[in-house]
């Protein structure tokens, strides 16, 4: 007796059709899976001879073979458990094939026969949709996740048990409804008006956020780098449901998604630690998984005190800042994972942290600062447009009880040029490209958006001789000028813009 149950297996950020065939044969008692398995759908035998049993079924007393085809594709993760038990059930004829045809089933077996959660749940849902399949059946902890997906019948499922008396007529299993994609959740890690003063490095951060762009703060420690680099979320444009949909899906394969909140509409936050590896960075492993620069997409990267970061670790960020995505080649094949995250950056000045202070003096000899400045090669300081200095304190701003500019009234700027943006790239078809914003525009986008009249002309002509800018920093004053430009409502980029745009390049390394 033979019998087909459809599945799914996660490739990189897509899912793939795997078909779990079941067979009976004359021999004695035991199961063989076949279809390059880990270890983790190997371990199912025993998952799924405990749940038949205790879920009221016998078990078959004959030799299984169970093939996970196409035999190419790795399969890896309990998520076969559910698949696999429903198949040896209609090889026994005790479930009918018709409705096992027509969807596709995943999850996790429990040896009392419940069914756990399983990552991944979103693109599975959306190629069941994108192949034709009428219904998906999912873990009830992963439904809301799974109705997502619009045109697609959702049944949750608690246990072996019930799936089977439902496929047997016996019992009934409500659908899951759609799950609402409308509306942002307000969350916020830090608001605006709590910091006091540094109203320069606020207005670099209201640019940054305007136009995409990555920033560098630099300043003696406790002068708010961290706190200011934690408000930046608050003052970034709502996701728009496609962006929601983009960091769902990664965050369901990463297993990071929580259960009560199917669908991410905060745009992420990322800080991870300076010992992080190249591999926790970027992604990677035997069969390559999402890093942090893939988990903070749509989103901001904050790495903090950036020279104790390690030299590869941070060399890796040069392609993904550039191509907005990540690819990763194995052995067994490569993946391109999404990364069009923002970068926003802060360290000290020198090791002691007091270099260039004006009321604390540094204890760093000359040595420790160029060797600790040199941790960070200049490619990569070439990609950061906006690199501003975060100065201490004083106390009369520290005591001022009054408020600042809240969050909410930077945002409205933000989201303004933001709409300045999208009209003057949907015009033009960019957005088809991907360039949702000015930090992404090409080269052949600067000629037509970024023209200069004769006064900037010999203004960037000045400065790329006395700076010795490169063709890279060149291009990027151009998007950070334009972006200026968009918050001030203007059409054309004028002196004032550019000279605004320079000020944010560094004359030397500091």
């Amino acid at each position: 007796m033979l019998a087909c149950v459809y599945s799914c297996a996660i490739i990189g950020l897509e899912g793939t059709i795997v078909e779990v065939e079941v067979d009976t044969a004359q021999g004695l008692p035991g199961m063989d899976i076949v279809g390059l398995p880990d270890a983790a759908v190997q371990e199912s035998r025993q998952r799924v001879l405990a749940a038949i049993k205790n879920a009221g079924y016998p078990y078959p007393r004959s030799r299984l073979t169970i093939n996970l085809a196409p035999a190419s594709v790795r399969k890896e993760g309990p998520s076969y458990d559910l698949p696999i038990a429903l198949g040896i059930l209609a090889c026994m004829e005790m479930l009918p094939t018709r409705p096992l045809e027509e969807g596709l089933v995943v999850g996790e077996l429990s040896l009392d026969g419940s069914v756990r959660h399983v990552r991944g749940v979103l693109p599975m849902a959306a190629i069941a949709r994108e192949q034709g399949y009428k219904r998906i059946y999912v873990p009830k902890v992963d439904a809301g996740e799974a109705a997502l997906i619009p045109d697609l019948e959702v049944i949750p499922v608690e246990s072996l048990e019930e799936l089977a008396a439902f496929l047997q007529g016996r019992r009934d299993v409500s659908p899951q409804p759609p799950t609402p994609v409308t509306g942002t959740q307000a969350w916020a890690l830090t608001d605006f008006k709590e910091v006091k003063g540094q109203e320069h490095v606020k207005r670099a951060l209201e640019v940054a956020a305007a136009g995409g762009h990555n920033l560098l703060m630099i300043g003696p420690p406790g002068a708010g780098k961290t706190l200011l680099a934690r408000a930046l979320p608050a003052i970034l444009p709502a996701m728009t449901i496609d962006e929601s949909l983009d960091v769902t899906r990664i965050y369901s394969i990463s297993d990071m998604l929580p259960p009560e909140v199917p669908l991410i509409q905060t745009r992420p936050f990322r800080a991870p630690h300076h010992t992080i590896s190249h591999a926790g960075l970027v992604g990677g492993g035997n069969w390559p998984h999402p890093g942090e620069v893939s988990l903070a997409h749509r989103g901001v990267l904050f790495l903090d005190e950036l020279p104790e970061f390690g030299r590869n670790v941070l060399e890796v960020l040069r392609q993904p800042l550039e191509d907005k995505q990540v690819t990763i080649s194995r052995a067994r094949g490569s993946l391109t994972f999404p990364a069009n995250f923002q970068l926003v950056a802060a360290m000290n000045p020198c090791p002691c942290g007091y270099y260039g202070d004006l009321q604390k003096a540094c204890t760093c000899s000359q040595g420790a600062i160029l060797t600790y400045q040199k941790r960070i090669s200049g490619p990569l300081l070439d990609r950061i447009d906006i690199h501003v200095s975060v100065p201490r304190v004083d106390y009369d701003k520290l005591s001022d009880q009054r408020y600042g500019e809240p969050s909410a009234v930077i945002q409205a700027r933000v989201e303004a040029a933001r709409e300045i943006q999208r009209q003057r790239f949907d015009a033009g078809g960019q957005t088809q490209a991907g360039i949702l914003c000015n930090a992404d525009m090409r080269t052949a986008d600067l000629r037509q958006y970024c023209a200069l009249d004769e006064a900037c002309q010999n203004l960037m002509k000045a400065a790329m001789a006395q700076m010795h800018l490169s063709a890279r920093a060149y291009h990027r004053i151009l998007k950070l000028a334009r972006t200026i430009a968009d918050l001030d409502n203007s059409a054309e980029i004028r002196n004032t813009h550019l000279a605004e745009a320079l000020q944010y390049r560094p004359q030397t390394l500091f």
